[in-house]
């Protein structure tokens, strides 16, 4: 089944990237939280967290690396959030695996 992230690594629906290389997509959230939010997804379709395989490991390694380097060309280092929710209990909507990387105010605390 496709998702809208899987139409948008297709480049057949509209995004506002700010990062792409072979394997992950970055761009811009449609509804942001804060004056930074940023998702960062595999281009590989991942359900959720709980799918990632051990082969896959490298590739969550580099979203790592993405969204560190997002943070400091976003001037956020002191303070964001990187979160992924994981089933519908958590409040996953688009199940293809997706980092949110928030910032640019105090955040405070997570209930």
């Amino acid at each position: 089944m496709t998702t809208i992230f899987g139409l948008i690594i297709a480049g057949k629906l509209p995004s506002k990237k700010v990062f792409e290389n072979e394997r992950i997509l970055a761009i811009e959230d449609l509804h942001p939280v804060a004056p930074v939010h940023i998702l960062i997804l595999p281009k590989k379709p991942i359900p959720n967290f709980q799918s990632i395989e051990p082969e896959d490991y490298a590739l969550i390694s580099e979203i790592i690396e993405v969204a560190q380097r997002l943070a400091e060309e976003k001037g956020i280092v002191n303070g964001y959030r990187l979160l992924t929710n994981n089933g519908p209990d958590a409040g996953q909507t688009i199940f293809h695996l997706h980092f949110h990387l928030i910032g640019g105010k105090v955040l405070g605390h997570m209930a």
